[in-house]
């Protein structure tokens, strides 16, 4: 088994394309999410020909979404999920070490108060299971603090009627960029990808054929394509039923989407070390306050959506309704809707088991074959994707032949995402910061941050290049490496600027432009065109023809 490709760019678009509608392949994936990019890697490592077709960027729908975490899901023990909980927490260790650079052990913080639903008995038997569900792997075990050191380990939370927190451990990912670097395998072993490219429809007389041939719309130039393959996959997640009925007119609706809200807040408004855990209401819902690098995360909620999820927004009430509960429980934070610096929803796609609540419908994933070669992922957790989409293949080949499948390769998705990086080729990177900074022209706090972005791949990115900010070493990187279209896909999805700085960090936007248009060739009409999007995009006050100068070394922060 030998990787074949190290670029993984949207520059090759036009190859990829040409190469595609002259060839059959073994299997077609609709949707580039986590599920599509997991599902091309396995295939693409066994050794099947794989085309996946996204109708947007990779991971611009759910996959980008969710509170970025990857954990096993306390709250579903209640619900007596045992092996959903089990196969989660397994999943995380190995997230852990196969993508260092991505996934990060994280302590978690649950007060526990007067009059709450949930003992501190009922809480410490729950914690006691979760680390028996762990295997006693997590990064630590559970712990119990007493009021006065539950107080003096999170900042500004209400003190009042507490009687004390566990604290235990799980991580956080970076959920978007784990879809990128497992596409970015994926295409190493071969496997194909076309984003922008949403398909419209199956041609019916090959529905019932050995070989179907899908009909897919480009959304750049407006051409439809056809390609061909001998199975079709579909990954799309909330979009299923939609997806699903254009491909099969007796398709019947399996799905029970919901609506998730997250608020981003600066850490220097809200302070935080450890994430905490909030209960919402009598409805068993979980909110987390989240800390990554200079943002803190909080969310999410957990309401039925029954639209179209391309259209899914914040609402003013899904604001209120999570700065309610952040100012039950950190009421001396003072923290106002002006303190918001970005706000994301998603829409999961859970299936339909009947339940009553939003929150207790199951988060466990559902496979459904159609003998005419079509296979249907349906619901699941983000932390589980792996073993999702090795079933999910698994049910695909079941509809090749004996010998075919003999003559593939088994499953390896528990290897490395990035081969030139493990835990201790990050653990040793993360020693070398002051060597790096005298490599560069960056300052010590930016190399910190692109090596625990990267890990030993940090220094292939800053090879070769004399730029003066980490953004434009990140932009080079995410055009040569994670199949980025344009700016707005580099602002949301390849960095936290746009969830994370102030005004969304469009004070970079001139450098990291300059960038994008070197390496598409893009005329200065075209660039003012990608610029002008991001800003459509944002709520800043500012506007990109304020931005008359490039920042300047005394006038910018680096992270």
């Amino acid at each position: 088994m030998t990787a074949t490709n190290s670029r993984f760019s949207f520059k090759d678009r036009p190859q990829v394309l040409k190469s595609a509608e002259g060839q059959t392949y073994d299997l077609l994936i609709i949707g580039g999410g986590i599920n599509g990019a997991g599902v091309a890697r396995d295939a693409a490592r066994r050794g099947l020909s794989v085309l996946c077709l996204e109708k947007s960027d990779l991971a611009s729908g759910t996959s980008s979404r969710s509170s970025k975490l990857a954990h096993g899901g306390l709250r579903y023990l209640e619900n007596f999920e045992f092996r959903l909980v089990f196969e989660a927490l397994n999943e995380r260790n190995h997230l852990l070490k196969a993508a260092p650079h991505m996934v990060h052990p994280l302590e978690f913080i649950l007060p526990m108060y007067v009059g709450d639903r949930v003992s501190p008995l009922k809480m410490k038997m729950g914690m006691l299971v979760y680390d028996m569900l762990a295997l006693f792997r997590a990064p630590k075990s559970h712990s119990y603090l007493g009021p006065a050191a539950t107080i003096a380990r999170v900042k500004n939370l209400n003190a009042r009627g507490l009687k004390g927190a566990f604290a235990y451990s799980d991580a956080y990912m970076d959920d978007d960029r784990l879809v990128f670097e497992i596409g970015r395998d994926a295409n190493r072993f071969g496997a194909h990808f076309l984003t922008y490219f949403e398909v419209t429809g199956l041609d019916p007389e090959t529905r019932e054929l050995p070989v179907k041939t899908v009909l897919a719309k480009d959304s750049i130039t407006g051409i439809e394509h056809k390609f061909k393959a001998r199975h079709v996959l579909t990954t799309v997640g909330p979009w299923t039923d939609m997806v699903a009925s254009r491909l099969l007119p007796d398709w019947k609706p399996r799905m029970r989407p919901t609506k998730g809200v997250h608020l981003t807040l600066s850490r220097l408004d809200f302070p935080l070390e450890d994430a905490v855990v909030m209960a919402a209401d009598k409805q068993k819902r979980i909110i987390f306050a989240i800390p990554r690098q200079e943002m803190v995360i909080i969310g999410t909620t957990d309401t039925d959506f029954k639209a179209d999820p391309t259209d899914v927004h914040t609402d003013a009430k899904d604001v209120d309704y999570l700065l309610k509960i952040l100012e039950e429980y950190f009421p001396l934070a003072r923290i106002d809707k002006a303190k918001i610096i970005a706000t994301y929803c998603g829409v999961r796609p859970l299936v339909d088991d009947g339940s009553g609540y939003e929150s207790k419908v199951s988060r466990d994933h559902v496979i459904v074959s159609d003998q005419r070669g079509f296979t249907f992922m349906m619901g699941g957790k983000y932390t589980t994707y792996r073993l999702m989409c090795e079933e999910a293949l698994d049910e695909v080949l079941k509809h090749f032949s004996k010998a075919e499948r003999a003559s593939y390769r088994k499953c390896s998705t528990k290897d490395q995402l990035n081969p030139k990086i493990d835990t201790n080729s990050y653990s040793l990177a993360l020693t070398k910061v002051a060597e790096l900074t005298e490599k560069s022209k960056l300052s010590h706090i930016q190399v910190k941050m692109l090596i625990e972005r990267h890990g030993p791949e940090a220094w292939d990115i800053i090879a070769d290049h004399k730029f003066t900010y980490v953004w434009e070493y990140e932009a080079l990187h995410a055009l040569e490496h994670t199949y980025c279209a344009n700016l707005l896909d580099f602002y949301t999805r390849r960095v936290q600027l746009f969830l994370g700085k102030e005004n969304h960090g469009l004070k970079f936007i001139k450098r990291i432009g300059q960038i994008f248009q070197n390496y598409y060739g893009w005329s200065d009409d075209q660039l003012t065109l990608e610029i002008q999007k991001v800003f459509n995009h944002s709520k800043s006050e500012l506007s990109w023809k304020d931005l008359t100068e490039l920042p300047s070394e005394d006038k910018i922060d680096y992270i």
